[in-house]
Parts: C-alpha cells; structure tokens; sequence
C-alpha cells in the first residue's frame, strides 16, 4: 500500500508539471501534460500501482480529453459507452468517440462505426458504419476489420459480398484475432466466397480455439460431433464443449447437455442434461429453453412438470425458436400445463408453420378443418 501511494505521488508531480520536456514549448508542455494525465488516469482505471477507481480515472482522462489527446478521448468515450465511473450515455460517448476517431485514431473509429451500426446515440445508419470500419480497418485494426467483413457478409450498408468479407476476415486473422479466425472458418465451412472445405473450417478453428475462444470451441466441438473433416469422435466434440461452457458460452452448454441427454462420448445423464440445458436456458438461450422444456414434460432428469414445462416453452417460444413455437401449441391443444385453448393453440401453430415447421403443418391442416 506505501508503495503504491508514493508511485501515486510520484505521478501526480508529473502530471502536474506536465513532465518536463526540454523542448518546452507551449505546444510541447501541453501535450506532455496530456499524455501524463492520460498514464495517470490509465493506473487508476486498471487498479495499476493505485487502488482502481473508475471515478477518478475519469476525472483525469478528462483533463486529457479536453486538452485534444485522442486516446483519452477514446478512453473517455468508453467510460461513457459503459457506464464507468459515471451514468451510462450513448450520445456522450459517441461525442468523445467521434473527437478521437476524426483525429484518425483506430479504436474510436471503429467504435463509431459500432454506435452506428447499433444505433447508440445516433440513428441506426448501416452505411456510416461502414464507412467508420473502414477507416479503422485501413489502419489494421483487427476488429474493425473483422466487422467490416461481416458488413459484407450480411449485405448490411454494401452490397452483399463473400469475397469481400471472406478478404477482411483473413487480413484480421491473420494477426491472430479469433473472432476473425472463427469467421473464416464458417465461411470455408459453409462454401461462402470460397470453396466449401471443411479441412481449413477446422485448421481456423483450431487457431482461434487454441487462443480460448469459446465459439471457435463449440464450432470444433460440432465439426467433432459430426465429422466433418475429421473423423467423427464423441470425446474430443465433449472436452471441446466442456472447454467453452466451462467459459459460460450457452450454445456449447447446449450441446454439452445434448451429448449427455444422448449417451454420446459420456454415460447418458439426464440429469447432468437438465444442468447444461438449465444453465444455457438461464442466459436466455432459445434452444436450450426448448430443450430444458421437453425434459420437464417427460420427466427425465427432473420430476415431471407441465407447468414448468410450459413456463420454458414460452420464453423459447418468443424468441421464435420454431420447435418451442410448435411444442407450445401442443400444450394449448391438449390442455397441459395451461388451459385448453384450440386459438392459442393455432396461434402457435402458425408461427411455427410460418418458419417450415412441418409438423406444425401439418397441424394446422388438421385442425383448421375440424
């Protein structure tokens, strides 16, 4: 603690006295001051030879940002953006945003262009994010990069382009972004602007899984599970999901729960399914709801319970999850766990039918005619 109060100190002086520069121009002193100001603030928000203290870290990146120092600006923006250290803003952090980013600085380019493409303190606009990540992007900022070739893949501000998005992806990966590897490797897997191959799907997978990334896991895991470009091995598709749901990843506790629910690569266990499934079902995932759902209806794992049953159908349900859609209005049919009721029923019928569901389908031609 004695420590860190006399660095606290030390720094303070300089910060103060603008660290001292020979060349002492006014120009000079007051950049010099900035840039300190900036270290200093950085010890308090990072808890680095201070106690962590966001309050005071904003109170000094502040000082820097109004002195015209773009990463304190950036840095600024952020506390805004989430909420550190002061009350959440999206129009204040896209203006200390927007301060840095038109000083030519990467990272708050590319967090304009977020603010854009999600409509945080600004009008939802598609095309001024993309043109934000590009900026950023030339630059070689990884991320920017990787969201811009997503802009390309979904079509969103430019025209829908594989090749472009597949482009970017790889200038990101490249540097070793996971999230960029683990699109690339969807992209080789799905035969999106490339030649479907599902040998380099798994070699982008395995760099990004390699780094902790949790998607790239649950996507080795399945390529595992399935056997696609390697042979398929229940084990290894297992300690892959148990990697990434060991992280909280929903999708790979899902799964995890699946392979339990099923036997495959583990003794079947349905209730260490109910588990997976409940903690996936937690965090809001649709199809481990519906999962969890189906378990309470057949009492495996947990003792039967329509109303629980019916209770996590719907929250799947609303998310649109077709499955949940249709095993709801089964419930409504026949009266489980809810009352009885041939419009609800219909209902969510309709909107399963609406996304392909067959049997919801046929259903419908059964009861529309009674």
């Amino acid at each position: 603690m004695k420590r860190k109060l006399l660095l606290a100190t030390l720094t303070a002086s300089l910060v103060l006295s603008g660290c001292s520069n020979t060349k002492s121009t006014p120009e000079v002193v007051k950049q010099n001051q900035a840039v300190s100001q900036y270290n200093y603030c950085y010890n308090y928000y990072h808890g680095d030879v201070v106690l962590q203290s966001y309050s005071n870290a904003l109170i000094w990146y502040r000082k820097a940002a109004e002195q015209g120092y773009s990463r304190a600006q950036e840095k600024l923006g952020w506390m805004y953006d989430k909420g550190l250290g002061v009350a959440q803003s999206y129009s204040n952090a896209l203006i200390w945003y927007r301060k840095a980013a038109e000083q030519g600085d990467a990272e708050a380019q590319y967090h304009v262009g977020i603010m854009y493409r999600n409509g945080r303190g600004v009008a939802q606009n598609h095309s001024e994010a993309v043109s934000w990540y590009r900026k950023a992007a030339e630059q070689g900022y990884a991320r920017a990069q990787t969201n811009l070739g997503w802009m390309y893949k979904e079509g969103l501000g430019v025209d829908q382009n594989y090749s472009k998005a597949i482009n970017w992806y790889q200038e990101a990966a490249g540097q070793g972004y996971a999230r960029a590897q683990t699109n690339l490797g969807w992209m080789y897997k799905e035969g999106l602007g490339v030649d479907r191959n599902y040998s380099k799907a798994i070699n982008w997978y395995q760099e990004a899984a390699g780094q902790g990334y949790a998607r790239a896991q649950t996507n080795l895991g399945w390529m595992y599970e399935e056997g696609l470009g390697v042979d398929r091995n229940y084990s290894k598709a297992i300690n892959w999901y148990q990697e990434a749901a060991g992280q909280g990843y929903a999708r790979a506790q899902t799964n995890l729960g699946w392979m339990y629910e099923e036997g495959l690569g583990v003794e079947q266990s349905y209730s260490d399914a109910v588990n997976w499934y409940r903690k996936a079902a937690d965090q809001g995932y649709g199809r481990a709801q519906t999962n969890l759902g189906w378990m309470y209806e057949e009492g495996l794992g947990v003792e039967q319970s329509y109303s629980d049953t019916v209770n996590w159908y719907s929250k799947a349900a609303e998310q649109g999850d077709s499955d949940a859609q249709f095993s709801l209005g089964n419930m409504y049919e026949h009266g489980l766990g809810v009352t009885k009721s041939k419009a609800e029923a219909l209902t969510w019928y309709r909107k399963a039918a609406e996304q392909n569901h067959i049997k919801a389908k046929n259903k419908l031609k059964y009861l529309e005619v009674l």
